[in-house]
């Protein structure tokens, strides 16, 4: 379905709530002048940090037709070096950013798809790379969301950045289905929050619920009509907190090539008990291939490809290792390329994680392993403790949880791990913390 300029603006004045959007049709406008005079395929790199100024200048240049690339407006130089270098854009639409000087412009540059939306992906593992996806992919995921949730209108309360797919397709769900969208940062909300919760939807990462639970905001958090939780994988001390305070949490499996969610526990499962990733939305197919249990992904909603290479089949091998139960939910594993071989033995860190968060003695840990000449991989744990617990103690706690080749060899502790804006944590990085610390 085609929507113009006036659609867009007619949605914004009537279900957008954000700080300012009552300026959004004159900065629409402004922003259409700005980009009138480039050529067709122009590519546009959005980095708005305010919410208000994004959505201007997406509508801007979707109704104009011009490819679209979605930025982290808080990207490092060495990550927009990345970006500058892989699009080469012909206009940046941020307040805050200028083209680089060393960016210059590729005659043999493949243009991309007309109309397209690319949301980057890939950040936390040091390589950004764009999905590329267009109103079609989008549309079916939101879609599947109405029906496997049986809505008219989603009503979404957003404080994800929109430049995420996570964030994005909240404005996508609420627009397409004429529901209201609000928008606010963690700090808005937790000042004033917006009444009528019983009608939205509201999406975070299991990071953003652990704080919410442990500020003033936790009561108001069981009023809304389900929390989608995605993003990294949750522990269970904190599925029990949500479940305890009765809040109707919506466990998701998806990702940016697939436009959010293909898999989600409904909210009245998880409260009777329930922690894996539900069923398969009706957009998607979710196969389980060979003997490690990778995951296929077959999706209406399934990107076209990586920018600028299009998939050659319609369907994604993912590195995930999964399983679908006796009554047809989705469990997963863990990542095939996390998997750690210790003295011939599998090990796969989210089991490990999950133990050691069980003992309640650290407040947040990863699990990794380092080349070990004896054993191969030597199972390593990088965690913050809560108060003085020591590794000794974690250690003799996990042996009545654990096989022994699967408790850490060695332990690091630090003040904090570090994590991206969705919750997941840069394994790579702590990787390379971890030699340097051991080999010392």
């Amino acid at each position: 379905m085609e929507y113009s300029l006036a659609d867009f603006k007619n949605y914004t004045k009537n279900h957008l709530l954000c700080e300012n959007s009552d300026r959004l049709p004159q900065l629409i406008e402004e922003i259409s002048s700005q980009i009138q005079f480039l050529q067709q395929n122009s590519k546009v790199l959005l980095a708005e940090r305010e919410p208000v100024r994004f959505l201007a200048s997406f509508i801007a240049a979707y109704t104009a037709g011009y490819p679209i690339f979605l930025c982290n407006p808080d990207w490092g130089n060495y990550e927009w070096q990345q970006v500058f270098d892989l699009v080469q854009p012909d206009i940046i639409l941020a307040s805050h950013l200028e083209m680089p000087a060393t960016v210059t412009t590729n005659t043999n540059d493949p243009l991309p798809i007309p109309n397209s939306i690319m949301i980057p992906t890939g950040g936390s593992s040091g390589k950004i790379k764009f999905a590329i996806h267009n109103w079609e992919t989008l549309a079916a995921s939101v879609t599947g969301f109405r029906k496997y949730f049986q809505l008219e209108q989603v009503h979404s309360y957003c404080i994800l950045p929109l430049y995420h797919v996570s964030g994005f397709m909240q404005f996508m769900r609420s627009f397409i289905s004429g529901g209201d969208l609000v928008i606010q940062n963690f700090q808005q909300m937790e000042q004033a929050i917006y009444p009528n919760l019983q009608r939205f939807f509201i999406s975070l990462v299991p990071t953003q619920l652990q704080r919410i639970l442990q500020s003033s905001l936790s009561d108001r958090l069981a009023e809304f009509q389900t929390v989608l939780l995605g993003g990294a994988p949750a522990w269970s001390e904190l599925l029990t907190q949500a479940r305890t305070q009765n809040i109707r949490l919506a466990l998701t499996y998806g990702m940016t090539e697939t436009a959010a969610q293909i898999a989600t526990l409904k909210p009245e499962e998880f409260l009777q008990g329930k922690t894996n990733c539900g069923k398969v939305l009706p957009h998607a197919q979710v196969t389980i291939c060979n003997q490690q249990g990778n995951i296929k992904i077959q999706a209406e909603s399934l990107a076209l490809g990586y920018y600028p290479h299009i998939f050659t089949q319609p369907e994604l091998t993912l590195d995930d290792l999964g399983y679908f139960d006796n009554q047809g939910y989705l469990n997963i594993i863990g990542r095939s390329s996390d998997k750690i071989i210790t003295g011939g033995e599998n090990v796969y860190p989210v089991e490990v994680e999950t133990a050691i968060r069980d003992t309640q003695m650290v407040t947040d840990i990863c699990v990794i392993g380092i080349p070990d000449p004896h054993w191969g991989q030597a199972v390593t744990a990088i965690y913050v403790p809560k108060s003085n617990t020591s590794a000794t103690t974690l250690q003799t706690t996990l042996k009545a949880k654990l096989s022994k080749f699967k408790i850490p060899k060695h332990w690091i502790s630090l003040t904090t791990l570090p994590r991206n804006s969705q919750g997941k944590i840069n394994r790579q990085s702590l990787q390379q913390l971890a030699l340097t610390l051991l080999q010392k």
